[in-house]
């Protein structure tokens, strides 16, 4: 093991693949831990032609920086070193999904599909970009660990990625056999719908136990691939409900026409098998991230947010839970934090008297965000909840630690706001008896 690449001291080895070498490593200037992607040269004997280890290399290089999303794995640079060139990436404390293959460590079928809605979410996010991956599989896929749970999961490795924007020689036919689509073995144009196959496959794969597809030669597997329907997963783990079956066959269908037609549609089929509890609740956690990332979608306040966006918001707001009689403000108290009501209903009272009644998408206590002193911070009206109600809220510290873009969508959201309040305010001085 080299002690250092580059500027950075190596800490251990993570892993290796057919073209690569990967390390912990510290970056001290920094202050983080990284990892590193060593593009190991083809040695002697070796089958693989050196230029295609250059041009996988060159595939990510072309993406430092490029691709910003909570579900991809950040390439931070990209190094061109004569000997040994190598990328610097965002380090996963975890493993990758290959483990949870195997039958006795399948993991819980909610699980699974947050985990497909999130890959689903990023992809989509990638073929935006101009992008597909074409290498979708476990060993491609980091599950995120925190005391030995799954809380997230990240897209990583995108050397065999194809680049539908650039004018550059890219290599053709590449992935992984046993997640490959018929349109990628044979050679045809590309579209989403490839990487969706390939999604299809690892949720397959996931959830039984063993690929779609399993054969002792590479042209028995090609054959399964063109021409045999793999075993609903129905028939070979319990629990998995028709539902959850037709949500994987489609995204294996031997036809792109008949796959879902967009990254949307997919990641909406997949979130509607918890919505509509299709798949057994397990006790990992009282909301999954797939339904805060759905229910946002339908508010009006967040209707101008992306979904990296949106994801910030998932993962950064506080998720609270109050029931009927709860007081989110009292006259006179000094507010520090504002309130997106998801779900439920609060009224606003002002010396006893009923002013105003919210309801899901309507913000609270953005005074404590705009506000220019702490007089005006000062609430002047009684909030209470008299629907149990569920609420995302923030505070002007944990707002700051927002992107830009998504602290913008919340200026332009709470604009909205105060013009719709403005507009009623003048509707009421200007027609009282309408109004009441």
């Amino acid at each position: 093991m080299p002690p250092q690449i580059g500027k950075y001291r190596v800490l251990r080895k993570l892993g290796e693949g057919a073209t690569s070498e990967v390390y912990l490593c510290r970056d001290d200037f920094r202050g983080r831990d990284v990892a590193i992607k060593r593009v190991r040269s083809a040695g002697a004997g070796e089958a693989i032609d050196p230029r295609h280890f250059e041009k996988f290399f060159a595939a990510e290089a072309a993406l430092v920086g490029q691709l910003q999303h909570p579900n991809i794995v950040q390439i931070y640079d990209a190094v061109a070193d004569p000997e040994a060139p190598y990328l610097v990436m965002e380090y996963v404390p975890g493993s990758t999904l290959r483990p949870f293959c195997r039958a006795d460590q399948l993991l819980s079928l909610e699980l699974i599909v947050e985990i497909g809605f999130k890959c689903a979410m990023a992809l989509g996010y990638v073929y935006r970009q101009g992008l597909i991956h074409r290498d979708v599989k476990p060993a491609n896929l980091l599950a995120v660990l925190r005391d030995g749970v799954i809380t997230d999961v990240k897209v990583t490795d995108f050397g065999s990625v194809l680049n539908m924007t650039s004018d550059a020689t890219q290599i053709y036919r590449v992935g992984s056999l046993a997640y490959m689509s018929p349109e990628q073995l044979d050679g045809s144009t590309l579209d989403a719908r490839a990487d969706i196959y390939s999604l299809g496959a690892v949720l397959y794969h996931l959830i039984a136990g063993r690929p779609p597809f399993d054969a002792q030669t590479q042209s028995a597997m090609m054959h399964q691939i063109y021409h045999v329907t793999p075993t609903p997963p129905s028939q070979l783990r319990a629990g998995v409900t028709p539902a959850v079956d037709a949500v994987v066959q489609r995204a294996l269908a031997k036809s792109v026409e008949q796959r879902f037609a967009n990254w949307d549609e997919f990641a909406q089929a997949l979130s509607a098998l918890i919505t509509t509890q299709q798949v057994p609740r397990g006790h990992l956690q009282d909301v999954l991230d797939t339904e805060r990332f759905t229910l946002l979608r339908r508010l009006e306040f967040f209707s101008n947010f992306g979904d990296v966006e949106l994801w910030e918001v998932v993962h950064r707001g506080r998720w609270q839970r109050f029931n009927f009689g709860h007081a989110l403000f009292r006259k006179g108290e000094e507010g520090r934090t504002f309130y997106i009501v998801a779900q439920g209903e609060v009224e606003v009272f002002r010396d006893g008297l009923r002013v105003a009644q919210l309801g899901s998408g309507t913000s609270v206590g953005e005074m404590c965000y705009l506000a220019p002193s702490a007089e005006l911070r000062r609430h002047s009206t009684d909030v209470i909840v008299t629907e149990a109600c569920t609420t995302i809220s923030f505070t002007p510290e944990s707002l700051a630690q927002l992107s830009p873009s998504c602290r913008h969508q919340f200026d332009e959201a709470f604009i909205g706001v105060l013009v719709r309040r403005l507009h009623a305010a003048h509707e009421a001085l200007a027609h009282p008896r309408r109004i009441l």
